[in-house]
């Protein structure tokens, strides 16, 4: 009985983890977990890359560790996961029936096909122009310039699975289409044009959950996440910076 309560905490753990969750949110929702089906006590520690979860009961107190390689931002599985967990809370399922809702939730495919997700890229980029005070004749390039990065980034990563590395390669490209347009006269303001394009590579939720961490006083997920959102940086402007060195 434990031993099943314990894998549906760290199911529950290891998706909200993947999907761009804040540490303190998936711990706090373990033990909830744990408490709603009976466990006295509960201890659970998170990191970005792994979950330690352990129930105290009257035989010796378990401990299981899983791994965690694979993260990306995925909010609506987040939100499914919180919403099973209330429902345990309420006493709504059984435990085989919240193992199973978990088990769906993870072989779930995301929410948007890949064109979806480019089209909505390309049009943030073009906004993001806008935003920074550049004109309506640079929307388009950026528009073809910000989509065009998003897939590199995409199937960069399936070839090479390094993030640091697909952002610099995303980069790069976004900034060579963007010459490539000002040069041809496509477009005005080059530095305008690559900001924008470049905004939907931009770690904006990992920076956002390192400094809440940090304030929730986790300090070693908050100095991690925020490590991983300075390389993503670094990677961001090294592939601008290798383009604009050879224009």
């Amino acid at each position: 009985m434990k031993t099943d309560v314990m894998e549906v905490c760290l199911l529950a753990g290891k998706i909200m983890l993947q999907s761009g969750a804040e540490t303190y949110r998936v711990e706090d929702t373990m033990m909830r977990i744990a408490s709603s089906f009976g466990a006295k006590e509960s201890h659970s520690y998170v990191t970005p890359t792994g979950i330690m979860f352990s129930i105290e009961c009257e035989q010796p107190t378990k401990t299981k560790l899983i791994r965690i390689t694979d993260r990306t931002t995925d909010l609506h599985k987040i939100t499914l996961v919180n919403s099973v967990s209330r429902q345990i809370s309420n006493k709504e399922l059984t435990l085989q029936e919240a193992y199973q809702s978990l088990k769906n939730i993870e072989s779930s495919t995301p929410s948007y096909p890949i064109i979806i997700q480019v089209l909505a890229a390309a049009i943030a980029s073009g906004c993001f122009l806008i935003m920074f005070k550049g004109t309506w004749d640079d929307f388009f390039p950026a528009f073809v310039a910000g989509g065009t990065g998003l897939i590199t980034f995409i199937y960069a990563q399936r070839i090479v699975p390094i993030k640091f590395f697909s952002e610099f390669v995303a980069s790069l490209i976004i900034a060579f289409l963007s010459w490539v347009f000002v040069y041809t006269g496509w477009g005005n303001e080059l530095d305008k044009i690559i900001i924008g394009s470049v905004m939907p590579l931009v770690p904006g939720l990992v920076l956002t959950n390192a400094v809440r961490d940090l304030m929730a006083g986790h300090l070693v997920s908050g100095l991690s996440k925020g490590a991983e959102a300075l390389l993503t940086a670094f990677a961001i402007g090294s592939g601008v910076a290798v383009v604009l060195t050879f224009i």
